[in-house]
Parts: structure tokens; sequence; C-alpha cells
């Protein structure tokens, strides 16, 4: 099968298209056909990992142990794509929740392995039928941000009426925190830099803040919730910005920052929590039913054919995208239109 493999840390020229094996599912396992994957956070982190530690969002004690899973040389894990949509080809001999032509979308996570024609999943893992109506571009952006930002506001009780902030809300968590905000009843305020404003806007937000024009804090509004999905605000500098008992939610901080939320748990009234994300499969089945419902939609800047996946990262790198980036399968390509030029 053809797949974007790189066999060294470095800019988007380490990703090569070649032939590897395809995989065979075990007794437990199902072999989707991907359609469609994306180019996400995650993915650029990975492929760069050895020369990013300044883009490490977590406490640096992790530093360590990611370097060592990731590979502390050479990548560990070859084949990037950490979301995707496709179809069932085969499935193993004790598998009961899928058959064969099943239309699937799902979340490896850092097992990655999605840059590929094929990849094999446990019918236990994060793998769902795919929300109907919706194509595999558009299927293939929901998981990993819906999946975080759904993880991460279940640490605070959104209730309808409340005002809620999204720092960065136009990537993937942040976009996905921001419309399931808009489903809990609250009014929400995106913040986004300048080309980005009009996805922010798509999503449903009730106010856009560009971020290269206006420091939210400095507005006088007061939220219920802040939430910080890059860690880029400190406490102190969000304070003012928090009702009495609002809450700075962090999906991303350093060890400072953790210490920091200790803090506030002893001295009451504003506070501070660093989240880390957990996720079930049943969480993916309710995202669907959310999409289902018109309240998770999907934005698509462009798509690139699975060959150009290096010109895909380096438009994203680029700061250029305005929504989501999809690496599309060559059977997919009837239903997508691409750029120009890589």
């Amino acid at each position: 099968m053809k797949a974007i493999v790189y066999n060294e840390y470095g800019s988007p020229d380490v990703l090569q298209l070649e032939s590897v094996q395809k995989p065979t599912p075990k007794d437990n396992e199902v072999l989707v056909r991907i359609r469609a994957t994306t180019v996400g956070y995650g993915d650029l982190l990975a492929r760069n990992f050895k020369y990013s530690r300044s883009a490490f969002n977590m406490p640096s004690l992790f530093w360590l142990p990611a370097r060592i899973a990731f590979g502390y040389n050479r990548p560990a894990q070859r084949i990037l794509g950490s979301e995707f949509a496709g179809e069932v080809a085969a499935i193993g001999k004790n598998v009961t929740r899928f058959k064969v032509g099943d239309p699937v979308f799902g979340y490896p996570g850092a097992s990655f392995g999605a840059y590929a024609e094929y990849l094999c999943m446990r019918e236990d893992g994060l793998l769902t039928i795919k929300p109907a109506d919706m194509t595999d571009p558009e299927a293939a952006t929901i998981p990993y941000g819906a999946l975080t930002a759904l993880s991460l506001l279940r640490k605070v009780a959104i209730q309808p009426g409340q005002r809620v902030l999204i720092n960065g809300a136009s990537g993937s968590i942040g976009a996905a925190a921001l419309q399931l905000a808009k489903h809990y009843g609250a009014e929400v305020t995106g913040v986004c830099g300048t080309p980005r404003m009009d996805f922010v806007k798509a999503l449903g937000a009730d106010h856009v803040i560009d971020y290269t024009k206006q420091d939210f804090t400095q507005n006088g509004q007061t939220y219920d919730l802040i939430v910080d999905v890059l860690g880029k605000c400190s406490f102190s500098h969000c304070r003012d910005s928090l009702k009495p008992e609002g809450v700075l939610l962090l999906a991303s901080f350093k060890a400072r920052q953790a210490l920091r939320m200790l803090w506030t748990s002893l001295t009451g009234g504003k506070k501070m929590i660093c989240a880390l994300s957990s996720y079930k499969p049943e969480d993916l089945t309710h995202i669907k039913e959310l999409v289902e419902a018109g309240q998770i939609k999907a934005v698509i800047d462009r798509c690139y054919p699975l060959e150009q996946a290096a010109s895909a990262h380096r438009y994203v790198e680029s700061g250029a995208k305005t929504a989501n980036v999809v690496i599309v399968m060559g059977n997919s390509r009837s239903s997508v239109d691409f750029p120009a030029s890589g």
C-alpha cells in the first residue's frame, strides 16, 4: 500500500511517499481503508519532535518520556496521521461491532498511522460509524478536536447563559470547544488571528476578537470561563477578566501553571484548572450524534492528495491556513478540489 513515511525528524521535506506492507487485522481489530486524514498540530510536532522542545506544551518532566516514546534519535512510528475517515475493508474473527463496508471515522491518537491507504484499529478503540451526510474529508477533521474539547469541558459545568471565551478558537480543539460551549447554551467569544475571523464566525461564535488588534484582557469584559488552548495566558494576566467564581481552563500547561492551579484551589473564588484529556469509545459516538444534530460542523480550508503531504505541512506551518487542512487518498479525488500548486 502507499503511505507517507518519515525516517528522520525535520522539515516537511522528510515526508516521502513509499510502498509499505499492508497491515493485517488481528482477531479483535478492524482494517480501515483510509479515505481522508488531517494535518494536525500533533503531526507537525511529531515530525519535528527532536527539534521542537519549545513547542512541547506540557511540563518539562514529560519531555524525556515523550522523546523516548516518539523515538529518541529516529521516529519510532514512521507514519503520521492521528485522525481519519474511511470504510471497513476487513475484520478480525472476533469483531462484532463492525462489518465490511461500514463507513467509519476514528482517532488512533499518538499511535498515528493514518497517512496511509490502510490502518488497523481495535474494535473497542476510538472508532465508530461516520456521521450521516458528512463527507470523508469533513468527518476526518472531527475526532481529535472534539474528543479533546469534550474531555476538557467536562472539567467544568457550563450553564446556559454563562459567558465563555475560547483563546485559540480556530484550532481543532478551540473550534470544537466553541461549538460545544454553544451547545451547552453559553454566550461564546472566540479569539483568533485575522485570517481566521470568518472561520470562527462560521462556527457560531457570538463575538470574535482578533488578538493581533486587541488584548481580550483589556476590553473590560468578564467571563465565567476562559479556555486557553495553548496555555498562553497566565492566571495573573486573566484574573481581572474572570467573574468572581470564574475559571481559567488550560488545555496545555507547564509545571509552574500546575503549581498555580494548586494554589487557586486552596484560596477559593477565581481558579485555574490544568486539564489532562482522556477519551472513551462512547465519547466518539456522542460526538457523532452531535454532528448529526447540527451541533458540530466541519470547515475545510484545503485538501491535498496523499503524495503532496509535505506541501500540506508547509501550508499549515506558513500560518496562512484559515480552517482545517485535509489529506485525501486517490480514491477520494473526485469529491474534493486541490490547490493549483503544492
